[in-house]
């Protein structure tokens, strides 16, 4: 049986369709795809800034792409207020550490699922490098 959706929760259409207008118009007035692949590169160049600025400034992939706050970034800080407000709006927010769904795919071990987590993430990561972004 089907759960009936609750009145302030988004609707999943309508958030559809604006997030497909919000791609539209970053194409047509900015000339930039939606993307994230090199955000994470980025800001851990950016921390590493901080650290040894000789070693970022000898790199390859950070002489052509310096590491800084630029749209891209800006868009992942935008996923994670967007997401927040979203949820905070449509009354589903709520702290958890990770879905009911994950504890029963992979069992009481932290470690397990810590671990699928991050290999998903890292196969993901490794697949948009790989393909250029």
């Amino acid at each position: 049986m089907m759960e009936e959706q609750d009145n302030r929760s988004w609707n999943p259409y309508l958030a559809g369709a604006l997030s497909g207008l919000v791609i539209i118009f970053s194409v047509a007035l900015g000339g930039k795809y939606l993307g994230a692949s090199t955000t994470f590169v980025r800001t851990a160049g950016m921390v590493e800034k901080l650290l040894a600025p000789e070693r970022v400034s000898r790199l390859e992939y950070f002489l052509k792409e310096p590491p800084q706050i630029d749209w891209q970034w800006m868009f992942v800080v935008g996923i994670f207020l967007g997401s927040w407000l979203a949820a905070r709006t449509g009354g589903e927010f709520r702290w958890q550490a990770l879905p009911a769904m994950w504890e029963s795919r992979f069992g009481p071990s932290r470690l397990k699922r810590a671990l699928a987590g991050f290999s998903g993430g890292a196969i993901a990561m490794f697949g948009a490098r790989l393909a250029d972004g």
